[in-house]
């Protein structure tokens, strides 16, 4: 695990304008930057970013935080990739907390043949650019294919030499050791000899999510039958070809921004497809699609469209894994390439916008893809019909959500001509089936269909959040600032109260107040933020906003976030151009204190007043007369909080 001290030091030296200025355009407005968001397709800029407070804020879509939390939105990292990411970048040197023996050894063998890994790919791709061979074979092959520089680039595409311990040699003259070397997989060790696995082959490395090269693809360029046309690297520490997709590192980006992936087969479709302009695409690289691969993609979208060539010999086994993306709950339509053509070579002969209407136009409902390529054979034959129905129904009951499944039932009703009584009866013999065979005791509630409602439901504004937000935004603005506040103390002789001025810092006025009244938060977010707030105010005297965001949860970073940039929401705007002038909430006010605390006050009270007098009313024999009392206090109380807040206003 990365120590304290290192991910301390990562917060203190990173710059969130400078990390985020790497991803986005950002133009100066007042003390902070705008720009454009990276995660929604905008015309007017709505990113704020914060160099004071160190966070950033995206009103486009809700997102913010600090500077790691852009990176696990933007790049999709993990908490530790983040880390050591922005390690990488400062020239920061990474702390290890005290592992065990067994623990520093497996860490430093996966981190070998992580390594061996890297060594191999930049290997590859220098035998591609500065070796005849590599130019000759290599890279015209590549040329041949299209691909430009860049995308060759892009890609880290290269070359193996067709030498039989070319690589090998290399790699042990560099001191790296030849059980790594055979544990990924790039050689073959028999006795006293070695082989290089990809001998004479165009190389694709496959990278993680966060960019490492966790294995390889080789295609081999001649015609010999008794090899395998393209070669993978065995299963390792490292590489579990079940939980990895082709393209992923390149096109995480993209797909969180079109929140769509497109799924192909093969190195080159995904290749082609982000040389012709259309990023968000990753292939499964010829594997069966598993749950593994499909949760990778769930990360970044919930919308899958599964591309097929024209081959109809192998599409029906290929639908397989549809049934495996409904299953974890994610959105399917499938588009078909015309007969000959597969998404390489249709992406190569086509331009961006030419490629992006035929996707449009042809991606399809998976019912209707489904019941297009069945029906072909078995429109006539009653029997092949009925095997056709229970197969789509058989798909939707793979769809947790059991209002999608009676949707898909109606749509599947008019589109095969089948009732929807029998095509729900039929659902709910699979699904007992299914649960039988799980093992599952309980029983399903037979599906009903949920009715539209004419009435249309009333929203009613939550007062206690808005105020109960409204106290955190007051402690994270002002907490340690001084201003004199007025207080009403009861004069005993005129029987009133009288307005007297007291002086006082921020948190210690808005918890004084909170506890007279013994004032629960009942949002368990803001309570939670809250506690921690004054805790650090108590204990230094103030709040450094950069640092007490940097150890919050993710959703009180995300909430604490929203709040402080609220008001720079308004430079996006530019009001005062427009001769609107919003009210500068840079500058304390301490009525807005005494006015948010005493609203508080007076929502808890008739709140109180409200439970009490429904308890009275339920009282149909003998009124309680204590209760009685009880409510006319409040009422008082509610009275007096009132005037307070005339006079404060």
């Amino acid at each position: 695990m990365i120590s304290k001290t290192t991910i301390d030091k990562v917060f203190d030296i990173s710059r969130v304008e400078e990390v985020i200025g790497d991803y986005v355009q950002l133009k100066k407005s007042g003390s902070n930057f705008k720009g454009l968001s990276p995660f929604t397709e905008e015309r007017s800029p709505s990113f704020m970013v914060s160099p004071v407070k160190q966070i950033w804020k995206d009103f486009s879509s809700g997102k913010g935080g600090n500077v790691v939390a852009f990176l696990m939105e933007h790049e999709h990292y993990t908490y530790p990739e983040a880390i050591k990411h922005l390690a990488k970048r400062y020239n920061i040197e990474i702390e290890e907390t005290e592992q065990s023996s067994e623990e520093k050894e497996k860490a430093s063998e996966r981190e070998s043949m992580y390594l061996v890994n890297e060594f191999a790919k930049t290997f590859f791709v220098n035998q591609m650019l500065h070796t005849d061979e590599g130019k000759s074979v290599g890279l015209s092959y590549f040329k041949n294919r299209g691909f430009t520089s860049e995308t060759i680039e892009k890609f880290d595409l290269g070359y193996s030499p067709d030498e039989w311990q070319a690589f090998t040699d290399k790699a042990l003259a560099k001191a790296y050791k030849l059980e790594f070397l055979e544990r990924t997989g790039l050689a073959i060790v028999k006795g006293e000899k070695r082989f290089d696995r990809f001998k004479g082959r165009v190389m694709f490395p496959i990278h993680s999510m966060s960019g490492r090269v966790l294995g390889f693809g080789g295609r081999i360029l001649t015609n010999d039958k008794k090899q395998a046309k393209y070669l993978n690297s065995p299963e390792s520490e490292v590489y579990h070809k079940s939980k990895v997709l082709y393209g992923l590192y390149q096109a995480k980006q993209a797909i969180a921004k079109a929140d769509n992936c497109y799924l192909v087969e093969g190195y080159t479709d995904v290749i082609q497809f982000n040389q012709t302009g259309i990023e968000n695409v990753v292939a499964s690289s010829g594997t069966a699609l598993t749950p593994e691969q499909i949760r990778l993609i769930s990360r970044l979208t919930n919308n899958v469209t599964v591309l097929f060539d024209g081959d109809a010999a192998g599409l029906r086994a290929s639908i397989r894994g549809i049934d495996l993306i409904l299953e974890q709950g994610m959105n399917v339509k499938v588009c078909l390439f015309p007969e000959g053509e597969d998404p390489d070579s249709f992406a190569k002969a086509n331009s961006q916008e030419d490629l992006q209407a035929y996707l449009d136009k042809n991606a399809q409902d998976f019912i209707r893809f489904k019941a297009s390529l069945l029906l072909e054979d078995a429109e006539k034959d009653p029997v092949k019909k009925a095997e056709v129905v229970r197969d789509i129904v058989n798909s939707i009951s793979k769809i947790p959500d059991q209002i999608t499944q009676e949707i898909y039932i109606q749509t599947s009703s008019n589109l095969l001509d089948v009732s929807e009584d029998v095509l729900f009866s039929t659902l709910a013999q699979i699904l007992a089936k299914d649960r039988k065979e799980a093992g599952r005791g309980t029983r399903r509630k037979p599906l009903e269909v949920v009715k539209e409602t004419t009435e249309s439901p009333v929203s009613k504004v939550d007062h206690q959040y808005v105020l109960e937000r409204s106290i955190i935004q007051l402690l994270l603005r002002y907490g340690d600032q001084t201003a004199v506040f007025i207080d009403f103390d009861f004069d005993f002789e005129e029987d009133t109260h009288v307005e007297v001025k007291r002086e006082y810092v921020v948190f210690e006025k808005i918890f004084i107040e909170l506890q007279e009244d013994e004032v629960e938060f009942s949002n368990p977010v803001f309570k939670d933020l809250y506690e921690q707030i004054i805790e650090v105010f108590a204990k230094d005297g103030n709040l450094k906003v950069d640092t007490f965001v940097n150890h919050l949860k993710p959703e009180l970073a995300q909430e604490v976030t929203s709040i402080l940039m609220e008001n720079e929401k308004n430079q996006l705007h530019d009001w005062k151009r427009q001769e609107i002038f919003v009210i500068d909430k840079s500058v304390l006010d301490p009525r807005e204190v005494m006015e948010t605390i005493l609203n508080l006050r007076r929502y808890l009270i008739r709140k109180k007043v409200q439970d009490l007098s429904e308890v009275i009313r339920d009282q149909k024999e003998e009124v309680d007369i204590e209760l009685m009392r009880e409510t006319m206090e409040y009422n008082g109380l509610e009275v007096l909080i009132s005037n307070k807040l005339n006079r404060v206003l």
